[in-house]
């Protein structure tokens, strides 16, 4: 079973960007879709961006024009670009797949949008 580890956060004043990764422990070329999740404390976990084996996106309301999801199956890799971050974007970002049963919950990486 494929584990995700996330990486890439930090704390960035609002309007800035980062990148964050996820790198698969093995092959994710046949897992259909792949997306970000997010949560902070007491809220549910929220999906904010997925992105389908054959290319196609989809983004939250909340972030939509704002964060570009991406992966790179050569390097089992997915990316979330965030851009013009608003303090609301302050969570735990996860990845996992979309559809099926979850892979076990990685570590996460923090964001923190604060000046």
């Amino acid at each position: 079973q494929v584990q995700f580890v996330e990486s890439g956060g930090g704390l960035v004043q609002p309007g800035g960007s980062l990148r964050l990764s996820c790198v698969a422990s093995g092959s994710i070329v046949s897992i259909y879709g792949i997306g970000w999740y997010r949560q902070t404390p007491g809220k549910q976990r929220e999906l904010v961006a997925r992105v389908i084996n054959d290319g196609r996106t989809g983004y939250a309301d909340s972030v939509k024009g704002r964060f570009t999801i991406s992966r790179d199956n050569a390097k089992n890799t997915v990316y979330l670009q965030m851009n013009s971050l608003k303090p609301e974007d302050t969570a735990v970002y996860y990845c996992n797949v979309i559809s099926g049963k979850f892979t076990p919950w990685g570590q996460g990486t923090q964001v923190t949008v604060s000046s």
